[in-house]
């Protein structure tokens, strides 16, 4: 075998075993599907000219990181929330000016 036909091979397994980032797949994830989910992922993945595998993780990891995205978005919220309210409960005395321009409008309008 030629050094040429070698490196070809090299550089296939090469990709094989990278994502797309270029991050080298060193674990496993197995899991049991039925048949009709087989067919399906194997229909979608022809479609977008993927191989059943690369469909898979694919598709697994935009869930988990719209998943880990929605999380942290309503965990930042519920801070949010905790923290305006911590506020509102525990506001600071009003600043001498506003202070001022309260009786300044009280004095003006008579209430």
């Amino acid at each position: 075998m030629n050094s040429e036909v070698r490196n070809t091979r090299r550089v296939t397994t090469l990709r094989r075993n990278t994502d797309t980032a270029g991050n080298r797949r060193a674990e496993r994830l197995e899991a049991r599907i039925s048949r009709e989910q087989k067919d399906l992922f194997l229909r979608a993945a022809e479609l977008q000219g993927r191989s059943l595998t690369d469909f898979v993780v694919a598709s697994a990891q935009e869930a988990a990181i719209e998943t880990v995205r929605t999380h942290d978005a309503m965990r930042l919220s519920e801070r949010d929330r905790q923290t305006f309210v911590s506020a509102l409960l525990a506001s600071p005395a009003p600043a001498k000016t506003l202070v001022r321009a309260a009786k300044r409008y009280r004095e003006q309008t008579g209430r």
